[in-house]
């Protein structure tokens, strides 16, 4: 249960209930302090968020969640006398008041807190009533004629439509720094003091001391200052004076009256740091203590705070799922939830990076399971000229082709044995049309306006994640097109890091101490011949290649007008003597970050690289499985939506494929549910009764890709992801047909639908 932004588990609350049951006497502030040392709740200042938590313990009370102790009398502190603050009257220029200072206002017993409280109570047309949240207080002195008036800054507006579309943050950006705007809660300037412009002046002034004293007290610094006008008493001159801007009006709902919304960027960046997504979690995110499917546990972090919308996204997960291959319409099946799913696209709260955030998490945890991991990325095209009329696509294509449609790079990874462990990172974008010729002029770019910026984004994402996982080895693998110098002073720069494999393009001309590498590797001894298992490529079968192998640590020389440092790496020549096949011979000269002194490590680098065609598949499975270039959805930034869909359900069809291979033994209890299991045994052996024990993963796998036309003869191989594809869409029906025969229970998959199939009592 997620409450102001906290996520309050079952044992989060069973504790809870125990602790008031057991220390009835306890505070509810020693209470909010005992819950936030669990949830280690703190606030940006690293002290614990008791205020915040206090506020949902209330709220959790109101739910009947959970009872709290008996609340201790309000204390009514003893008001002190208030102090006689005289009255100004000044009509003259802005130099006639001597020195403005801005005296900052402390306890709220000290004289100044009482000064501030007196020209509130007595000028201003809210009068002295208190501030919500985090506060600073200044009055404004003069230096001829004392006392001028006073500014209070609080905390921001929860949420305001003008202002978070200026800002043009998502819902995840927002709660995360939100902290991060500061609000001009109160602004007066006493009746008596008419000064040309001394409000516009005073605003200055605070907006240039207020970020270190909201840092000094809060341990944030602010990037935004925002205000509300009524327009019925003020025009906001002094604001616009000020250079803040006008981004509308509010909604008017609390008393009637829309006022206009100033703001004041207090930073050159300040949009840029407040859109930017809350990192990647270091602890595991919170886990359903029982999901009621894959996609409810997969998608349990998803930083969406409407639990409708994470309701909605399992539902359309699922139903991608058991139909991968149909289209929206007819893997949603009814009516309503097609409306729903083409609604929840369209949402602005969605979009590709939100969708793939709760995954990548998951991922994250499945990778510190393991020593290695490779994360090989790659680039594919997404054809959607067939769709002419949607909006926001791009050149994918040559000129002459005219195909229209975008493009996307991802990272995935992959256990040394082969499991797909997830997608670490996804790039999607359509090239611009007026770029054309853009190519030519490559060689005067700089690297941050060429499309090869992808993987050094890539990799920099794959070293926030290798911080997460300290006790992994993280490489990332790319084909020739990865060859970027750029990359490799990037993954230079950090021996902690993410290592580096690359397969050199011999076009790039790299240079070796002063000599061609290609030259240079050449001069090396031979360290051994290896037989490598290729998978088919296009036309050319699977095969074995006898190879010969060469490795040397070398230093790789900057390109010629490059500031870049030189980048020690070592390099791994194979040549194939002649193809079997007849075909052409390959020839890989590997480039890597990750040490190679042994004729061992070199095979083990090269047999790494060589499983770098696994995205490749994944990348065929997203198209041909999922039929994502059929989707219609009307706009580029709904096809980045359900593309994030489309690649997690992409990935657990890869999971299922490679599970019956790598834990032949498991049984397959671990993918399917009772009733799937029992279905798919009885559709293939066309019997009505069932094993006492659940079959292999190896087994059940046989059997799906049986279903799915694998003809399962001793030289095919194991069923792969696009032939489970195709079963798992059967099983879905024969499932569904069993649980009307035997009135068992539905898998939890259909329960977790509120207009699913019927349960076996209900069915006809």
């Amino acid at each position: 249960m997620r409450v102001c932004g906290q996520e309050f588990s079952l044992d989060i609350l069973e504790r809870l209930r125990e602790l008031v049951a057991s220390v009835p006497e306890i505070s509810r502030r020693a209470l909010s302090r005992r819950v936030c040392e669990w949830l280690d709740w703190r606030t940006p200042a690293g002290a614990w968020q008791e205020g915040g938590c206090r506020k949902a313990l209330a709220q959790l009370a109101q739910r009947q969640v959970v009872e709290l102790p008996r609340a201790a009398a309000p204390f009514a502190p003893r008001r002190q006398p208030d102090l006689e603050v005289a009255e100004v009257s000044v009509c003259a220029s802005l130099e006639a008041l001597g020195a403005i200072e801005l005296v900052a206002v402390g306890a709220s017993r000290s004289p100044n807190a009482q000064r501030w409280r007196v020209l509130m109570e007595r000028h201003h047309y809210l009068g002295d009533k208190p501030l919500c949240g985090a506060q600073l207080r200044y009055l404004i002195r003069s230096e001829h004629y004392g006392w001028l008036g006073g500014l209070a800054f609080t905390s921001a507006s929860w949420a305001l439509h003008k202002r978070d579309t200026y800002i043009g943050w998502e819902e995840a950006a927002r709660r995360h720094n939100l902290h991060r705007i500061v609000a001009n809660a109160r602004f007066l300037i006493v009746p008596g003091v008419e000064v040309p412009n001394l409000a516009s002046h005073v605003l200055g002034m605070a907006s240039r001391r207020l970020p270190a004293d909201w840092e000094a007290r809060y341990g944030t610094r602010p990037l935004l200052l925002e205000t509300f006008v009524d327009p019925t008493r003020f025009t906001g001159g002094c604001y616009r004076a000020a250079n803040w801007i006008d981004v509308g009006a509010t909604s008017g709902r609390r008393d009637g009256v829309e006022k206009r919304i100033f703001l004041y960027p207090l930073a050159a960046r300040w949009k840029a740091q407040l859109c930017a997504a809350p990192a990647l979690r270091l602890a595991p995110p919170p886990r359903p203590e029982a999901p009621a499917n894959w996609a409810a546990e997969e998608f349990a972090s998803v930083r969406w705070y409407d639990g409708r919308l994470k309701e909605r996204l399992c539902a359309i997960a699922q139903d991608f799922y058991h139909h991968s291959q149909a289209s929206i319409p007819e893997a949603c099946g009814a009516r309503a939830r097609t409306v729903a799913a083409y609604r929840f696209f369209k949402n602005a709260k969605v979009n590709m990076q939100v969708i793939l955030t709760p995954h990548i998490e998951s991922t994250i945890e499945r990778i510190r399971q393991h020593r290695v991991v490779l994360a090989p990325q790659d680039t594919t095209t997404l054809n959607y000229s067939h769709h002419p009329a949607t909006d926001g696509l791009g050149p994918v294509n040559t000129q002459r082709d005219q195909s229209t449609g975008l493009l996307l790079h991802d990272t995935l990874a992959f256990s040394v044995e082969g499991t797909p462990l997830g997608i670490l990172d996804a790039q999607c974008w359509a090239r611009d049309a007026d770029d054309k010729g853009k190519s030519q002029k490559r060689k005067d770019l700089p690297i941050e306006k060429k499309e090869s910026m992808k993987w050094l984004k890539s990799f920099a994402r794959l070293a926030e994640i290798q911080a997460l996982c300290p006790q992994t080895q993280l490489v990332s693998m790319g084909d020739r097109e990865a060859d970027v110098f750029d990359l490799f002073a990037l993954a230079a720069r950090d021996a902690a890091g993410p290592k580096l494999l690359v397969r050199a393009e011999r076009t790039r001309a790299r240079r070796v101490e002063d000599e061609a590498l290609w030259d240079f590797m050449s001069r090396q001894a031979l360290a051994g011949e290896l037989t490598l298992q290729l998978p088919r490529r296009g036309k050319r079968s699977a095969r074995q290649a006898q190879l010969t192998l060469r490795f040397s640590e070398v230093t790789l020389q900057a390109p010629k007008n490059s500031a870049l440092p030189s980048v020690g790496a070592w390099a791994v020549h194979l040549l194939e003597g002649a193809a079997a096949d007849d075909g052409e011979p390959i020839e890989w000269m590997l480039l890597t970050t990750v040490p190679v002194t042994t004729f061992a490590e070199a095979v083990e680098r090269t047999e790494w690289y060589a499983a770098r065609w696994r995205i490749e598949v994944f990348h065929r499975t997203l198209k041909s499985g999922c039929r994502i270039k059929d989707r219609q959805l009307g706009s580029a930034t709904r096809l980045q939506a359900c593309l994030g869909v489309d690649m997690v359900v992409a990935w657990r069809i890869y999971h299922l494929a490679m599970l019956g291979r790598e834990m032949p033994d498991h049984p397959c209890t671990a993918f399917f549910e009772e009733v799937e299991w029992k279905a798919l045994y009885c559709y293939h052996h066309q019997t009505t009764l069932t094993p006492a024990e659940p079959p292999s993963m190896a087994e059940a796998t046989r059997m799906l890709g049986a279903i799915g036309g694998h003809l399962g003869r001793r030289r095919d191989g194991p069923p792969g992801p696009q032939v489970l594809w195709r079963a798992l869409q059967l099983l879905d029906t024969a499932t569904q047909m069993y649980v009307l025969f035997t009135r068992s229970a539905p898998p939890t998959t259909w329960r977790s639908y509120p207009d699913g199939y019927l349960p076996p009592s209900q069915s006809p």
